[in-house]
């Protein structure tokens, strides 16, 4: 069974519990007449809970600046693998996910308890929340107070949040941003941080850490801005050495005489 099944046949609300559970559960009786009485093994259960909350937070961030539009919609879909039998029931949990008197905190105080504060699996949660937000055009004022308040209940900073929104809100951030390293960084600390986040942000680690399936191409686009990042950071700081260099002073310059 798909995700997409899991969430619609509410199966997972009587192992989540917390609003996570009980939207799950209003789920149950709103889009299907049967409910999955199974008790969902815990990496199921965090696999739903990964998706739930993706849901819950775009729908509640969509309620926040008055409108939920039709390219937020697209977007989500683009970056998700979605089985076009399950579109419309997903449309209704969406529209669910909003109306539900739970506010966005509870959410995302649950999801931040689930995973972990500043993990990579809320990194890539935010990723997905920026992708929505801008998609229908610049983010809003209202867009950008609930990223902010989201980004904190997940444990980030003011000065994270600066720089994971510098990342997410546009197309093309700074190498330097991406890899969480400083501009005029050295080679060793680029590639340090370099293989830090892309060990992380691997799908397969991103899958074994409760990542659905069906978020893979949004964590493949992840990890190809971290490489893509570290190559650009590797180019500039091969092409800032200087040019009149003895070329004899590397090899000249053996570890064993060092």
């Amino acid at each position: 069974m798909t995700i997409w099944g899991l969430i619609i046949g509410g199966a997972a609300g009587f192992a989540l519990g917390g609003p996570i559970g009980a939207l799950l559960g209003a789920a149950a009786g709103h889009l299907t007449e049967r409910k999955i009485r199974d008790q969902l093994d815990p990496e199921q259960s965090r696999k739903v809970a990964f998706t739930v909350a993706v849901i819950a937070l775009s729908a509640k961030m969509a309620k926040a600046d008055g409108t939920v539009t039709r390219a937020e919609i697209d977007a989500f879909r683009n970056r998700v693998d979605i089985q076009s039998d399950d579109i419309d029931k997903i449309g209704k949990f969406w529209d669910l996910a909003r109306q539900t008197p739970d506010g966005f905190e509870a959410y995302a105080s649950q999801t931040s308890h689930l995973f972990g504060p500043r993990t990579a699996m809320l990194e890539q949660l935010l990723d997905l929340l920026f992708t929505i937000a801008r998609a229908d055009g610049d983010i809003t004022p209202p867009e950008w107070a609930y990223l902010q308040e989201v980004a904190h209940i997940f444990g980030y900073d003011e000065t994270e949040f600066s720089r994971l929104s510098d990342i997410y809100s546009g197309i093309h951030p700074a190498p330097h941003l991406v890899l969480g390293v400083s501009a005029d960084a050295e080679l060793v600390d680029v590639r340090a941080a370099w293989k830090q986040l892309a060990r992380d942000h691997h799908p397969d680690q991103m899958i074994a850490a409760g990542m659905p399936e069906e978020f893979v191409r949004a964590a493949t686009d992840r990890l190809s801005g971290i490489n893509r990042a570290y190559e650009l950071m590797s180019k500039k700081i091969a092409a800032r050495k200087p040019s009149s260099e003895p070329a004899s002073n590397a090899s000249s310059q053996s570890p064993l005489h060092s």
